[in-house]
């Protein structure tokens, strides 16, 4: 299966804060994002439609407007947000510029998926610039949303860009090596698990489990994210960002990270996903 990774045409990237900047700071780690994008712009040039889902807007806001800690207001949340992400889009530009790439700022709300008319629009605005050989860099619209900062997650919007772009993969970039059986940090018996099939009750009921792997660092959404995707026709992948080359070698078909199989459902409906979620 994975083999057949270098012939995908269309590939999301999820890239978390933690994976692009220094955990010391919260300053963005410059040196990982330059290859981060100097990869993901050889993939296009191999032919290849690429998307960016990136987080990280609060923590540069945050970072430029010198808090010591992270923000627990709604407030300053959508402030740190309203800072924060025109900085990121403005390092993306410069980076992607760098290798003559141009790039695009979609930013969602719920709003945006669940209703039918703007679905669509969104759905024609990606494959418009994918034509156009952009690159759509998306985020959350925290400014504006509220319910977005308290429940949504970048995993899952992630999953559903690759649902309304048509991806035939998804790429999560985390701070982990991919699912395990149980916390590596707690279980030295613990084993990564490589490939899912598909998405068992056991395995959703772990995810909300606070002792295991499977609990924290957001895997319950992952694996939420993995079921979108999936039912969607495409297949997830997670992986350890802290090494870039890493997506070179999933790529390339390497035995890395948790590979989630696409079962495309018949009458998918992103829409029922969402709303089964609220």
């Amino acid at each position: 299966m994975r083999n057949h990774f270098k012939d995908k045409k269309r590939i999301v990237f999820k890239v978390g804060t933690s994976t692009i900047t220094h955990e010391e700071t919260g300053g963005l780690d410059l040196v990982k994002l330059e290859r981060f994008i100097r990869i993901l712009t050889d993939l296009h040039n191999q032919g290849k439609d690429v998307i960016v889902v990136s987080s990280g807007a609060i923590g540069v806001g945050r970072k430029a407007l010198g808090l010591s800690k992270k923000p627990d207001s709604i407030s300053l949340k959508q402030a740190c947000a309203a800072i924060g992400q025109s900085r990121l889009m403005t390092i993306y530009q410069k980076l992607f510029s760098e290798y003559n790439q141009f790039t695009a700022q979609i930013l969602m709300t719920k709003f945006t998926i669940v209703n039918d008319t703007s679905r669509h629009n969104a759905r024609n605005t990606f494959e418009e610039l994918l034509n156009l050989g952009v690159i759509p860099i998306v985020n959350e619209n925290d400014t504006v949303a509220t319910d977005e900062i308290d429940f949504g997650d970048n995993d899952s919007l992630s999953a559903v860009v690759a649902a309304i772009a048509g991806a035939d993969l998804l790429v999560l970039l985390s701070d982990i090596d991919g699912m395990y059986t149980d916390d590596p940090n707690r279980n030295p018996n613990a084993e990564l698990i490589s490939y899912v099939e598909s998405i068992s009750d056991e395995m959703i009921e772990m995810a909300k489990g606070p002792s295991t792997t499977l609990g924290t660092g957001g895997m319950s959404a992952k694996i939420y994210a993995a079921g979108i995707a999936n039912d969607a026709g495409a297949d997830m992948a997670i992986i350890n960002g802290e090494d870039m080359d890493n997506i070179i070698r999933l790529i390339d078909g390497e035995e890395l990270g948790t590979v989630f199989k696409a079962h495309r459902t018949r009458h998918f409906h992103l829409k029922e996903y969402l709303e089964r979620k609220n």
